[in-house]
């Protein structure tokens, strides 16, 4: 896989410290988490970033040990360093004040800007982005290999992948990979399970949910239905004759039929468009601030965060965050290359991976599926038909079994359901949208203990 160039830097940070004067190495009081990032040079002239927490609330049990959990976000092209980390499940929000939901309570965190020109990852010529999901996967497990074999304390901690939208195809092309190296005796881990947050597994069935899940809800009428579902047959005939590119451009239009028919935020069905909390602004759509040209409406949707306090993403990461980490080149810009991460992925972007989540079960690999209600561009009515679609020998005894309730502290509402059958679960997140870990951050807390096992105590 060629040489590494392997840039490590270990500090030890007081958030007290972290982010005023950029210090870069300081004594780590009691109650603040280590940290850890740095540069791997996956291949010849692509380098890819990572960013380590080490947890302080880490629980000492044998019998169940201390979990890590590597999260992969989506777009392609969308930064788990920046959008995981800072909006979603990391130890600061985009305000750098504490968050109380942070996974860290239950996992040490490790963000990983996948795949290569992805946030702080960058290319040195644009032809050695990856062009499939396999190659991503390839890159990926580079990167862990020289980590989990130079880092021997990380052997002691199960790797758990948990991966948000477009990161699920990730999630799965990897864990196989991963697999893989661990077989051949190249990769020192041990790998507890793979899940999947709204993730975009089965294109297809994703298209053809969208019609009949938003006249559902009142957003579509017949006219829109008809003109939703003839897309998405002509999406389906697309993949049916190999063409994937063509059917990314046809998925891009069927987007834009959906929003000028319902209005509809991709990303809560609630919400109308541009309205979600993590969701593009009609003024920057329009006054074309972001290059939305066959892009990923996910990526466009998280690079800026409406209603904010503090600085948008992209002020946050090319300023302060870039300060404080040192090492970041000075002519990488985060987010610099997204646009082309998605253009180079055009061709793989609609390919499902139903048969790489049958062939984890088979292995006997623990998978997670979870869904929020409220979500449409991977709704759940795709999800359970995509699911139905698995050849897992256990399957029936799955489907068969009945949902149990979710709730959270003291709140005796019904936050979801779980359904679970030897190694797979599904998690029905009600109240929630695409980002499960923002609007229902109890029970997305809870869920993350539970599927990676953490020794920390549940907080329902």
């Amino acid at each position: 896989m060629g040489n590494f160039h392997f840039l490590l830097l270990l500090v030890f940070f007081s958030f007290s410290c972290l982010f005023h004067g950029g210090i870069s190495r300081a004594v780590k009081s009691p109650g603040e988490s280590e940290e850890v990032w740095g540069y791997v040079e996956v291949r010849p002239k692509a380098h890819m970033f990572w960013w380590l927490y080490r947890s302080p609330y880490r629980v000492e049990q044998p019998s169940k040990p201390w979990p890590i959990i590597l999260w992969l976000q989506g777009g392609p092209g969308a930064s788990g360093v920046g959008i995981g980390n800072f909006e979603e499940i990391g130890p600061l929000n985009t305000d750098l004040k504490p968050r109380n939901t942070t996974w860290l309570k239950k996992a040490d965190l490790l963000f990983v800007d996948n795949p290569v020109g992805t946030g702080y990852s960058y290319v040195e010529d644009t032809e050695m982005l990856v062009k499939t999901d396999n190659e991503a996967a390839s890159d990926l497990t580079t990167l862990l290999m020289k980590l989990f074999n130079t880092i021997e304390s990380l052997q002691k901690s199960p790797l758990y992948i948990v991966a948000e939208s477009y990161g699920g195809k990730f999630a799965v092309t990897a864990g196989l990979s991963i697999l893989n190296a661990i077989d051949a005796g190249k990769l020192k881990l041990k790998l507890g399970g793979v899940a999947l947050g709204n993730s975009w597994i089965s294109p297809e069935d994703f298209a053809f949910s969208w019609g009949p899940l938003l006249k559902d809800v009142s957003r579509l009428d017949n006219n829109g239905l008809e003109k939703s579902n003839s897309l998405a047959e002509k999406i389906s005939q697309q993949l049916k004759d190999g063409q994937y590119t063509d059917a990314t451009d046809t998925w891009s239009r069927l987007e834009s039929v959906i929003g000028a028919n319902s209005n509809s935020d991709f990303y809560n069905f609630l919400l109308d468009s541009g309205m979600g909390p993590v969701a593009l602004t009609t003024s920057a759509f329009s006054n074309g601030v972001f290059s939305v040209n066959r892009y990923s409406r996910y990526l466009s949707s998280l690079r800026v965060s409406p209603g904010n306090d503090g600085p948008d993403l992209d002020t946050l990461m090319n300023g302060v965050i870039k300060k404080k980490l040192k090492i970041i080149p000075d002519n990488v810009t985060w987010g610099g290359q997204s646009d082309f991460v998605f253009s180079y992925l055009s061709g793989d972007f609609m390919r499902p991976r139903i048969a790489e989540v049958d062939e984890l079960l088979s292995k006997g690999v623990n998978v997670t599926i979870y869904s929020g209600q409220l979500d449409v561009i991977c709704a759940t009515k795709g999800t359970q038909a995509w699911l139905d679609k698995l050849k897992w020998e256990g399957l029936k005894e799955f489907l068969s079994k009945d949902r149990n309730p979710l709730y959270c502290k003291e709140d005796q509402a019904t936050k979801g359901f779980i359904k679970s059958y030897k190694n797979l679960q599904f998690y029905w997140i009600l109240g929630a949208g695409h980002f499960v870990p923002v609007e229902q951050p109890c029970v997305a807390l809870n869920m993350a203990a539970a599927i990676t096992q953490s020794p920390a105590a549940s907080t329902s």
